[in-house]
């Protein structure tokens, strides 16, 4: 592994961010929306994309912002209760965030996700999209669980699991989890005023989760065993996750130049490789596209995406999001990919250009059959 220094330094050349900020940090311990510290975040982030990083905000708060505005003290029980609170808070939450922004002429925009929107493959390929389009656009996504509609009592469990989702769903270099604790320690530092801060490990270290503690307020629903699952979970994609206290003087920005601040978990492989391992082998082939020689050329060759009118044939039967195998005129398989289109609107548009897309289908999602970035060659 590499020393902490070297490391920390990568950070430095990330070039698209994750941050989750919890709620304890957002609401002040739950005595409402803590606007100045809001601002300084803000600020940071609106600093980083002067610099040319994209960021992706996923924000805690909205349940916590509800009842201060409601009066409630303490978190409730109820299903409907926590709906309730949320929607009263995710507004007032988003219009401090589109303020905040609107004063460095950068736009932000509000994200609701539930588990189905990231475990159904079509849906995930629909998120993945819009979220892409609004960071080409210049703006800020500002995400949060749909808290408002879900039913399901345990949902994500919280905004550190949907962080680290998230992080792969973008592609992220690096994930930023602000919270109420400095980072991770050997022991719980409540309990033991001599545990240690561990500064750098691998996130697949499984001896983390043992000294993860639990959450330091009422509030949200994570704590820090959440947060190391969190990393493991980014890990996955290749991302590397910083875990540190969101009060510090200038959190973000030290961080994401390089600065030993809080813990950094490191995944065992770079994104490029975490992804195309995961297409690989987690995805069971559900058709064939056939392509004709330019387009084996351009996906063996120049790493280019596969366009419809490099496409000869469409064998068996697949959904959009479904992972399918790219063939050449011999029958030889020389790529995998998930399809941006299904089986039957694939066949329609077939040896065709993507401005005929909408004439032949009605819509058009994708200028591509499969991306590059969801293509793995064999």
């Amino acid at each position: 592994m590499e020393s902490i220094a070297v490391s920390r330094r990568g950070l430095s050349r990330a070039r698209r961010w994750v941050i989750k900020i919890g709620s304890a940090l957002l609401t002040n311990n739950g005595r409402g929306v803590n606007d100045e510290a809001i601002s300084a975040w803000v600020t940071q982030m609106a600093g980083l994309r002067k610099g040319g990083v994209e960021v992706v905000l996923v924000s805690s708060g909205a349940v916590a912002a509800g009842m201060d505005r409601l009066g409630w003290r303490r978190r409730p029980e109820s299903i409907h209760q926590l709906q309730a609170a949320a929607a009263v808070g995710q507004s007032h939450l988003v219009q401090v965030y589109e303020q905040a922004f609107g004063r460095f002429d950068i736009r932000s925009a509000q994200i609701l996700l539930d588990h189905d929107d990231l475990s159904n493959r079509t849906r995930y390929l629909n998120a993945r999209s819009t979220l892409r389009t609004l960071l080409s656009l210049g703006a800020v996504p500002i995400v949060n669980e749909n808290d408002t509609v879900v039913t399901d009592e345990i949902r994500f469990g919280d905004n550190d699991t949907l962080a680290a989702l998230v992080a792969n769903l973008v592609e992220a270099d690096a994930l930023l989890i602000l919270t109420d604790a400095d980072g991770l320690f050997t022991e719980d530092p409540r309990d033991n005023p001599d545990a240690e801060l561990i500064g750098e490990a691998s996130a697949l270290d499984a001896r983390l989760l043992d000294m993860a503690g639990g959450s330091r307020s009422g509030l949200g629903r994570g704590g820090m065993t959440t947060k190391v699952r969190a990393a493991q979970l980014a890990a996955r994609s290749g991302a590397s996750t910083v875990i540190v206290g969101g009060a510090a003087e200038a959190v973000i920005e030290r961080v994401c130049a390089g600065h030993s601040l809080g813990t950094l978990l490191l995944p065992e492989a770079d994104p490029l490789a975490a992804r195309k391992r995961w297409l690989a082998g987690q995805l069971q082939v559900r058709g064939s596209l056939v392509v004709d020689g330019g387009a084996e050329v351009a996906l063996t060759e120049g790493g280019g995406s596969l366009l419809a009118v490099g496409v000869t044939a469409v064998e068996g039967r697949f959904r959009r999001g479904d992972l399918v195998s790219c063939r050449n005129s011999v029958g030889c398989e020389i790529a995998r990919g998930l399809a941006n289109y299904d089986s039957s609107d694939s066949g329609r548009i077939l040896g065709q250009s993507s401005e005929r897309f909408v004439d032949l289908l009605g819509y058009r999602d994708d200028d591509e059959l499969i991306h590059r970035d969801n293509l793995i060659l064999l």
